[in-house]
């Protein structure tokens, strides 16, 4: 079990991040640059100090900054691959993989069996001889991996781990690694921006925004009840929230928000109440709906996105207050002639809109 809870500053940002992680499971921390990710994967390492917090690996502290300790980087259980892989360009794959044993004293007999076992467990066993400046970005990945899991760590720490590969590799070695964290019984920290990697390889997922936990939960979690707008967009919907409009004498089918009433089809009771609706129950139109319409908003259009793979469908970006993403047909974008900086309404109906606590 990992249990931390991890405290930095650096001039006017600070990052406070605590989760816990189980053996054998990976945990995703996700967000856009500047809001911690690599921070949080250096603190775990032992690279920089708390301010304050703690780790805990199994039972054991790592660091305890109310205590004065930090067990130093050598000396955790912890296997790092860096964003670059950082393979030494002078040494063979074995050499790279061998490294860190040799540095850490292993007996010279065993350094073989481990570092051949660690090859086979990426599946570049054949790749022992090869120098490391001939490889391609996947086998570099899977060298990197070989490197740090030769070690045993009961941790094992990812930082954007795909970022450097094509497309194409980035799609094989996507599968072939969700395949490998799931066999591994150390803990997983995985850091990214992209949304995909996240919902693909978290058992839980830890999302940042600002230096703070925005939501942490599984994937299932984040996608049917994400609570702040940072996890809506990750997760591609449309999220408001708010209280019921008449809270004190009576369930309310009206929910007041910040951004205007919202109707919605069952009634709810007092408290913050969440709202997601698809960006598929949107509905544009090029002036005012007629009076029977729910949930109207006015705004520009921002951005015409067309979806994969044909481009059937178009995510249409709305400078609504909140801004607002509908999902439409390529004809209906047709029909209505839209182009960025138009102004249209929006629209959803009641029956359209999820409800949660």
């Amino acid at each position: 079990m990992l249990d931390v809870r991890l405290v930095k500053r650096r001039d006017a940002f600070a990052l406070d991040v605590a989760f816990q992680a189980k053996g054998g499971s990976t945990t995703v921390v996700v967000g856009e640059s500047g809001v911690g990710k690599t921070s949080v994967l250096r603190l775990l390492a032992g690279l920089d100090r708390l301010d304050d917090g703690h780790v805990s690996l199994g039972g054991e502290r790592y660091a305890d900054a109310a205590g004065g300790l930090h067990v130093p980087a050598w000396r955790r259980e912890v296997g790092y691959v860096a964003q670059d892989y950082a393979l030494f360009p002078h040494l063979s794959v074995y050499e790279n993989v061998a490294f860190g044993l040799r540095a850490g004293g292993t007996p010279r007999h065993r350094i073989r069996p481990m570092v051949d076992d660690a090859l086979g467990l990426v599946g570049i066993p054949e790749l022992a001889t090869r120098a490391s400046h001939q490889l391609s970005g996947g086998q570099q990945q899977r060298v990197a991996l070989a490197r740090a899991l030769v070690l045993s760590p009961r941790l094992l720490l990812l930082d954007e781990p795909l970022s450097s590969l094509d497309l194409q590799t980035r799609r094989v070695v996507r599968v072939e690694l969700r395949g490998l964290l799931q066999r591994l019984p150390c803990v997983t920290v995985y850091v990214t921006h992209s949304p995909v990697e996240a919902l693909v390889f978290g058992d839980q997922v830890v999302v940042l925004d600002g230096g703070r936990v925005a939501q942490a939960g599984s994937r299932d979690e984040l996608l049917r009840y994400p609570r702040s707008p940072f996890v809506a967009e990750l997760v591609g919907t449309n999220l408001f929230v708010g209280r019921a409009a008449d809270p004190l004498t009576r369930p309310s089918a009206t929910i007041r928000t910040p951004e205007g009433p919202v109707a919605i089809e069952a009634s709810s009771g007092p408290g913050t109440v969440y709202l997601t609706v698809s960006p598929r129950e949107i509905t544009l139109y090029l002036a005012p709906p007629d009076g029977s319409a729910q949930n109207v908003f006015e705004g520009t259009v921002l951005e015409l996105v067309p979806e994969p793979p044909g481009g059937e469908r178009v995510r249409v970006v709305l400078g609504t207050r909140p801004i607002l993403v509908a999902e439409v047909t390529r004809e209906a974008v047709a029909a209505l002639s839209l182009t960025e900086g138009m102004q249209v309404y929006a629209s959803f109906k009641a029956t359209g809109v999820q409800q949660y606590a």
